[in-house]
């Protein structure tokens, strides 16, 4: 399969699958993404390229069955490996890999394997602090291709801050909120500003996004330990008090 057809079959069920992993914040998206972008060389594969007989006879992967090893290869936008590896995730996901391991090659199934993973390793609260160390370790179990990991990381965090510049990045949990930012003007940033207010800071409600929002945005930021650059994105929406 190629990257293209990769990615236009990933992208059209990205946003909810990643929401229902509440892998759905800035930092938590660019991190998941650079992590997949690396394990999947460039998402140009979702199965390793090797044949997978170096993991005949692996019985810490479960392969305990002749040809167990090709079968049961690396597969996955994070490669799932290993005939008990293949069955513990599709009890998980409620499919059989384990009789169908070609499964885990597709696109879709690759995506939310990679959730899985990404959700049984706990690897939200190091994506929240912007920490690619720990999140490389995590993903890899050592920090093998940091470099390029830390590349396809800048370049996640530009194409979303692109698209956050342009609103059409948008809080995946609630369509309405619109990513603000100095300069936004309208009945949104009122209803940030009220937000801001319940949360106890002292900001006028005119619907303005101007210096003093900004200033209370990244205050509320910094006690929340979010990163605080005065952007609403959906992070910021996502810990605000709820609107009336």
């Amino acid at each position: 399969m190629s990257q293209a057809a990769i990615i236009t079959s990933i992208g059209d069920t990205l946003g909810n699958v990643l929401d229902s992993y509440a892998i759905n914040t800035r930092f938590r998206i660019v991190h998941f993404l650079a992590q997949l972008a690396h394990e999947s060389d460039g998402f140009c594969t979702t199965q390793e390229y090797a044949s997978g007989a170096a993991y005949e006879g692996r019985r810490d992967l479960g392969n305990t069955q002749p040809g167990d090893g090709r079968r049961f290869k690396g597969r996955g936008l994070i490669q799932l490996t290993g005939r008990a590896n293949y069955h513990t995730l599709g009890g998980k996901l409620g499919v059989d890999l384990e009789a169908n391991p070609e499964m885990a090659a597709e696109p879709k199934m690759s995506l939310r394997i990679a959730c899985e993973y990404w959700k049984s390793r706990k690897i939200n609260p190091p994506a929240d602090n912007d920490d690619l160390i720990t999140v490389t370790k995590l993903v890899n179990g050592g920090l093998n291709g940091l470099d390029q990991r830390r590349d396809y990381l800048v370049k996640a965090k530009a194409a979303l801050a692109r698209l956050e510049a342009t609103g059409v990045a948008r809080d995946t949990s609630n369509a309405d909120h619109p990513v603000l930012r100095r300069g936004s003007r309208g009945p949104e940033v009122a209803d940030l500003q009220a937000r801001l207010r319940a949360a106890g800071l002292p900001v006028g409600v005119d619907g303005d996004f101007g210096p003093a929002t900004e200033l209370a945005v990244m205050r509320f930021q910094s006690d929340k330990r979010l990163a605080a650059d005065g952007i609403v994105g959906p992070a910021t929406w996502a810990a605000l008090p709820k609107g009336p």
